[in-house]
């Protein structure tokens, strides 16, 4: 579907570039980005694994009836799988044994009876008590709620936005894989930047899927292994391990968060306790460095000073929804500058 590079670009593609910008404006803009990512999400691991099923059983009968109900069968049971695991993050985080609620609490608490401990020139940068960092992350929490879209009222409405996205990620995968259409020049065109943006978006998702998936690893193994061995016992582990990988899934800055909360946490025992989880989570992200540098340089060729400028560039435009969309939006753009053998 993509077009050879030494060919100019026609009318057909320029129009399809043109509504493709238009398309992904508004997805950020209309708060769609939920829906978007659930539906390519499902699309994507049909594709990936429907080609091992067809290996596996391979069909003997004549027409696309088996195939149809084979990848019917998959979208149904992928759908339900990832609504299940939403659900049961959500009730975890809303549990007292995973509470985020409890976790900023407890970690006001920590910065309130650590300041005796904590030199001048942090203090300065911290909130002068418990009750004014707690009133420092609701003020934040307020000004952030639409872009968060998880507060209140919005809630309801992004998770239907997701249940409707898989839905339709479904289908088109169905679609695909019993359907050869003959595309016309404007169809074509535009089915050229879907395929593009949705290869970006695999790439992109499944890579950082992986790096967040090493780094809870290895955090998991610090914070419920080598730490207990130790005779230290940290508080809400289940919660910081899972916070670990729900913000690495958000490349360069996940890691910045989930490393502030649990340093925070190892005040709790000590300053000595707080400095070895800090080194220790350096040591981590130096080896996490060269694996990013490995799975995401591969996978979109982009060094983390490029996703920064381009997160940046989407939170100063969009808030929050912008640092998520970042990463797949600067991918898809690469691709199709490579598409053309611009860069």
């Amino acid at each position: 579907m993509i077009k050879s590079v030494h060919e100019p670009a026609t009318i057909h593609e320029i129009s399809a570039w043109i509504l493709a910008a238009f398309t992904l404006f508004f997805v950020v803009k209309l708060s769609l980005l939920p829906a978007l990512i659930s539906g390519l999400l499902v699309f994507q691991l049909v594709h990936i694994i429907t080609p091992y099923i067809a290996r596996r059983f391979p069909s003997k009968r004549p027409g696309n009836y088996s195939k149809i109900w084979a990848v019917g069968i998959l979208v149904a049971i992928i759908v339900s799988l990832l609504a299940v695991a939403g659900a049961s993050l959500v009730a975890f985080l809303r549990s007292d044994a995973g509470s985020v609620t409890v976790l900023l609490a407890k970690m006001a608490q920590i910065l309130e009876d650590s300041r005796k401990i904590l030199p001048g020139w942090v203090l300065e940068h911290l909130p002068a008590d418990a009750i004014a960092f707690k009133e420092l992350v609701t003020t934040w929490l307020r000004l952030h709620a639409d872009q968060l879209q998880v507060v209140g009222k919005e809630a309801g409405r992004v998770t239907v936005h997701i249940i409707i996205g898989m839905i339709i990620g479904g289908i088109v995968a169905l679609r695909e894989a019993v359907t050869i259409d003959h595309y016309k020049p404007f169809a074509r065109a535009l089915a050229g930047r879907a395929h593009l943006f949705s290869d970006a978006f695999r790439r992109v998702v499944f890579a950082q899927i992986r790096i967040s998936a090493v780094n809870t690893f290895f955090t998991a193994v610090y914070l419920a292994a080598v730490l207990p061995m130790a005779g230290i016992h940290l508080p809400l582990i289940k919660t910081m391990i899972a916070i670990t990988f729900i913000v690495g899934l958000i490349p360069v800055i996940g890691n910045l968060i989930s490393n502030t909360v649990i340093v925070v946490v190892s005040l709790s025992q000590s300053l000595g306790v707080a400095i070895g989880s800090l080194l220790y989570l350096i040591v981590i992200h130096k080896f996490e460095y060269f694996l990013n540098a490995r799975i995401v340089g591969t996978q979109i060729r982009a060094n983390a000073w490029e996703l920064l400028i381009a997160m940046l560039c989407m939170e100063a435009a969009f808030g929050l929804v912008g640092v998520v969309a970042a990463p797949i939006y600067y991918a898809y753009v690469k691709a199709e500058l490579r598409a053309r053998d611009l860069i």
